[in-house]
């Protein structure tokens, strides 16, 4: 019984880094394809296509492609846009470590030039 509960185990494990592979795969094929066709249009840092990378390899295939789908729904040409990480990825280990970003990875007050340089005459 326990050996085949170990080859199951082992059997999902491959069936997830499959997964995961296939749709690394696919994204690095928009990135050399696709992407330089259509130039830069992320409003994103990091850019969509390297968040869903990254959300993938952090996080798995299902859970990363969940929030690379509502990272890429979100970014649009109404949208703001900005600096937003994946959460407990390296791309939000390097923000924090910007002394420049306060918590929510925003300028710091003392950063922003209106509030540094008084009110535009």
């Amino acid at each position: 019984m326990h050996s085949q509960a170990g080859w199951l185990a082992n059997l999902a494990r491959r069936l997830r880094q499959a997964t995961a592979w296939l749709l690394i795969g696919l994204v690095r094929l928009y990135q050399v394809t696709l992407s330089p066709l259509l130039g830069p249009r992320c409003r994103y840092w990091p850019s969509c296509s390297r968040y869903a990378v990254e959300a993938i390899r952090v996080h798995g295939s299902f859970r990363g492609g969940l929030m690379a789908a509502r990272r890429i729904a979100r970014c649009h040409p109404g949208c703001e846009g900005g600096i937003d990480p994946v959460p407990g990825g390296p791309s939000e280990a390097l923000c924090r470590e910007d002394p420049e970003l306060d918590e929510n990875f925003r300028p710091r007050a003392s950063d922003r030039p209106a509030e540094r340089d008084g009110p535009a005459s």
